[in-house]
């Protein structure tokens, strides 16, 4: 082959190989100038806490930017779980941690974390459910004076306010605390409990029961020229009346028809016309001394009046 041929094909197999080469490789785009090559860390920005204070288990919810499915809430060095609520909102439960001042900021997966806060985690403010019993009578005795209260955050330390005042109380556990009701006026009272750091519940009420009742009547002990009438029942007082109501003969004493008479004794006076008394004993039990102008069979009725105006029923009798 003539050399100036295969000298033409050297040149021309050098001139075609830069093509070749191209044609080959993939055509890859040239990144624009100042185009991020990798993901940049989320920001996170707090707006508003609400509320800025609170006790364990109360939702707080955080306003502001940023967050994610992964973003956590620390209070101080414990983290706890958060419910992004919507993109500029998320949720989280403050944790049982002891009362104080914490510093609050939230962190994302990839480390990133909010500016922190100041957050004042209150003592768990006690809460009453129910009183058992939530009623008790006035002149009950003391071991049925017990009154347990229902509710959650007690302390050993916990305070039961009666009608605003402390009294003694027993600790049974954070759900159950019990006291002796005092001895007040009839009427509703207010019962609360109050845990150090001044966390007072909301109150209860204690109804104190004054009415007086008869349950039953009974002719005992006779004398001379009366007898006692024992009256039997609850919440007598020291100054009860008794109110004796009878239909007088037509012919006694010169009486024309039959005429109501009504008596009414109070516990250590004598009614001036008859002598008639009335003995308190206890709360229970009071006495009538009755003195009967025969020994027949009369009917008349008897009630107890406290000095409040309660009343009790009306209890029909029959005896002298």
């Amino acid at each position: 082959m003539p050399l100036h041929f295969i000298i033409a094909l050297i040149i021309v197999d050098l001139l075609l190989a830069p093509l070749a080469s191209s044609a080959a490789e993939p055509v890859r785009d040239t990144p624009r100038t100042g185009q991020a090559k990798e993901e940049q860390p989320h920001q996170i920005t707090i707006l508003s806490i609400i509320p800025a204070q609170g006790e364990p288990e109360t939702s707080v919810t955080l306003s502001g930017s940023g967050f994610t499915d992964k973003t956590v809430a620390f209070l101080g060095n414990t983290a706890t779980t958060t419910d992004v609520l919507n993109p500029k909102q998320l949720a989280f439960d403050i944790p049982n941690l002891p009362p104080g001042l914490y510093a609050l900021f939230l962190r994302n997966a990839d480390g990133t974390t909010s500016r922190a806060y100041n957050f004042n985690l209150l003592p768990p403010k006690p809460v009453v459910y129910s009183l058992s019993p939530d009623t008790i009578l006035y002149c009950s005795p003391d071991k049925e004076r017990e009154v347990v209260l229902t509710g959650r955050n007690f302390q050993e330390r916990s305070q039961v306010l009666f009608d605003g005042a402390a009294i003694r109380g027993h600790f049974i556990s954070r759900e159950s605390l019990s006291f002796s009701a005092p001895r007040v006026t009839a009427g509703l009272h207010q019962v609360q409990v109050k845990n150090l750091g001044d966390a007072l519940s909301g109150a209860q009420g204690l109804f104190v029961d004054a009415r007086p009742e008869i349950d039953s009547v009974t002719a005992a002990e006779e004398f001379v020229n009366y007898y006692n009438l024992v009256i039997g029942g609850r919440n007598f007082q020291q100054d009860s009346t008794l109110v004796v109501s009878e239909e007088r003969d037509p012919d006694q004493a010169g009486y024309q028809g039959s005429i109501a008479e009504v008596k009414r004794l109070r516990s250590g006076t004598a009614n001036a016309s008859e002598r008639e008394r009335l003995l308190y004993v206890n709360c229970g039990r009071i006495i009538y001394q009755r003195y009967p102008y025969s020994t027949e069979l009369k009917n008349f009725k008897v009630q107890v009046v406290n000095p409040g105006g309660e009343e009790s029923s009306v209890v029909q009798v029959s005896a002298p």
